[in-house]
């Protein structure tokens, strides 16, 4: 064909819409693209572009099975309806969408009173894209404040820096960088439970630290930093020194838990000395990605230097965030969720997920393979794997799951340990001793072929040697997703072992059984080890819930592969051995 004539065949196919041919890849195709890396010249049909998406797509992994992520994989339709048809909605075009305003004012005064801020005060906040937005603006308000002091002080103000633990979230980093503020990390140990020690912390404070930030939920283990216990060390310190240190709230996590199952916990605005909380929507308050909370004590805690006023499409907008257009559709659907389940039905979900956090953990403990850095299962007060503790927190958690408790009624968390609905486990200390080679990445890896992703990662720089898996527990992981989860994490294990003495596709070759019922795993296997073992009665142990399971591999199990065999004759032949 004319080379001159090329752009014109294409230009009519683009008109008339996709053909059979057009549907295929290769020369003379609209579908050709050339090097992916430079700009498309020509386009494709809208179903072409769709499916070639679509398709590429598939090598994701399930949202659903994705047990690393915090954020939330499942709304309703309703609101993905309301998402869907506020798609186009610019949430600062006030003067176009009073309505979408009002409902942010609403849910900035929900989350006020949520955090119990103070009454009569007009609530101070905004809709941010994520809670690393939150932490940036909750940092610069601190910063401005506490500059304005020196300045009025007559003192040097250009050394701000900022204390936080060495656990904390990228997001506080960037914050410190980002606005040329010295992040100054408290080391963490096994003793302060892998977040924030706060007597190392107050070490770390002098006049030119214009805050801190305290962490509500660790991404790496699940624990709550101490907000109180630092909020008292440094009551102390203003007595004694004068320095007065405001703190941030890192409830990227923690903030939509605590209030709901963990109400009795003082860690929000009931706290003197916590200015301002941020928080993540898209996590556990169950919104999609896209959109964050920040919330100010007082309206005096936000500088008036980080607010803009400005004439915009015939309004007037004021506006303190970092970004400036920001789509409505995540706002909405937010405020769905809080009318939608309100206190109660938060509640519920809440405990929903700690209680089956609480089995997960129980269950991974009782096979003797793994033990829980987590301590969410754990009695109030008890802390770390032990024998003891382990056997303490099998007993209280299968009480309090056969109590007949309304799923919104707190009180039963009361007992545990405060924490996410987070699993951080790792192999116990015998099973590494018995087996050298042991590798986590080898269990994350095998549970990837059951479609599970899960994280394998070293906890903070200063306990850097130890590595952990997560199981984030969120809404939509139900009791039969703990049975399976319980179960393929067994059969990794397993599998694991197995190559130590044969191939990988060898100790891989008896497929999931087509119908294993899971129903309670989780229950019975915590059921079937809480008294004290010996590491000789684990192993038995293990290989006893491989049997129940339908996991255990032998002899004969195995698939048979041909073989060279002589005849009568002598001359040889291949011999198929097939196993029913």
């Amino acid at each position: 064909m004319d080379e001159k004539l090329e752009p014109l065949r294409k230009a009519a196919l683009m008109r008339r819409g996709p053909t059979a041919v057009d549907m295929t890849y290769g020369a003379g195709s609209v579908m050709t693209v050339g090097d992916e890396r430079t700009f498309p010249k020509y386009g494709m049909p809208a179903r072409n572009a769709y499916q070639l998406i679509h398709d590429s797509l598939k090598f994701d992994g399930d949202p659903a099975l994705n047990c690393a992520t915090f954020l939330t994989t499942w709304m309703e339709p309703e609101a993905e309806k309301l998402i869907v048809e506020n798609l186009g909605k610019n949430r600062v075009d006030l003067d176009e969408y009073e309505a979408t305003e009002r409902i942010h004012q609403l849910c900035v005064s929900y989350l006020h009173d949520l955090w119990n801020g103070p009454s009569g005060q007009d609530a101070t906040g905004t809709v941010v894209a994520g809670s690393s937005e939150g932490i940036m603006l909750g940092g610069l308000a601190m910063k401005w404040r506490w500059r304005e002091r020196r300045k009025a002080a007559g003192k040097d103000a250009s050394q701000p820096n900022i204390v936080f633990a060495a656990n904390a979230q990228v997001a506080l980093e960037k914050t410190a960088r980002y606005f040329d503020i010295e992040a100054r990390l408290v080391p963490v140990s096994r003793e302060s439970r892998y977040c924030l020690d706060v007597h190392k912390a107050l070490e770390m404070i002098d006049e030119n630290t214009i805050g801190m930030f305290v962490i509500l939920g660790s991404t790496f283990t699940g624990h709550y930093e101490p907000v109180v216990e630092m909020s008292e060390l440094l009551d102390k310190l203003h007595k004694e020194k004068g320095l007065d240190v405001p703190i941030h709230i890192d409830g990227a996590s923690g903030a939509f838990v605590a209030p709901f199952a963990q109400p009795d916990l003082l860690w929000d605005f009931r706290v003197p000395r916590v200015v301002s909380i941020s928080t993540s929507g898209h996590k556990f308050g169950l919104t999609y990605p896209g959109i964050g909370w920040v919330v100010w004590r007082t309206p005096e805690f936000l500088p008036s230097g980080l607010t803009f006023e400005l004439s915009y499409l015939s309004g007037m907008v004021k506006t303190f965030t970092l970004n400036f257009s920001s789509p409505a559709c995540y706002l909405l659907a937010q405020y769905y969720q809080f009318i939608r389940f309100g206190r109660e039905g938060y509640t519920r979900i809440m405990n929903g997920c700690l209680n089956n956090a609480r089995l997960m953990s129980v269950a991974l403990e009782a096979t003797g393979v793994y033990e829980c850095i987590s301590d969410i299962h754990r009695p109030r007060g008890m802390f770390g794997f032990s024998e003891e503790s382990r056997q303490a927190a099998s007993k209280l958690v299968l009480k309090v799951m056969a109590e007949d408790k309304p799923g919104s009624d707190p009180e039963p968390n009361s007992h545990f340990n405060y924490g996410l609905p987070e699993v951080a486990f790792r192999f116990a200390d015998w099973f590494i001793a018995a087996h050298p080679e042991a590798d986590q990445d080898v269990i994350t890896t095998l549970m990837r072929v059951r479609g599970w992703i899960i994280p394998n990662y070293p906890l903070p720089p200063d306990v850097g040697n130890i590595r952990i898996m997560r199981v984030v527990v969120k809404e939509a992981s139900t009791e039969d997703f703990v049975d399976r989860m319980v179960r393929d994490i067994v059969w990794a294990t397993q599998t694991m072992l197995n190559l130590e003495k044969q191939t990988f596709g060898e100790a891989m070759l008896k497929p999931l059984p087509a119908k294993v019922d899971t129903s309670r795993l989780a229950n019975a296997i915590a059921h079937s080890n809480t008294a004290a073992m010996s590491n000789e009665q684990k192993r038995a142990h293990l290989d006893s819930l491989l049997h129940k399971i339908g996991e255990h591999k032998d002899d004969s199990s195995r698939k048979k592969g041909p073989k060279m065999a002589l005849s009568k004759d002598g001359s040889s032949k291949t011999v198929y051995e097939k196993s029913c």
